[in-house]
């Protein structure tokens, strides 16, 4: 492995990361309303376009870094789907006479 793929590889470890807590916040707060799904539904369509760009350059820093990307991102829509109607029900409950 050269310089430059361990740059890559850094580049990708460090990118896909800043994911991490996002996720984790949501996990634990079981809370997705500030969470935006056009941005994640654009951003998972770049992640997808730079993975087959990877594939096509047979680069393996951008494939890996792109796939776990794209699997944090896959989850964070995915907690955001299963906890939307969360915060509407406690709004519901408050409401109560």
């Amino acid at each position: 492995m050269t310089s430059v793929d361990w740059i890559g590889l850094l580049a990708g470890a460090l990118t896909t990361i800043a994911f991490v807590p996002q996720a984790i916040k949501i996990w634990v707060t079981k809370s997705a309303d500030d969470v935006s799904y056009l941005m994640f539904g654009i951003f998972s369509v770049g992640i997808v376009l730079w993975l087959a760009y990877g594939i096509a350059l047979g680069a393996m820093p951008i494939i890996v870094a792109n796939v776990v990307t794209l699997v944090l991102s896959v989850l964070v829509i995915a907690l955001k789907v299963r906890y939307s109607g969360r915060r509407w029900k406690r709004d519901q409950e408050t409401d109560l006479p």
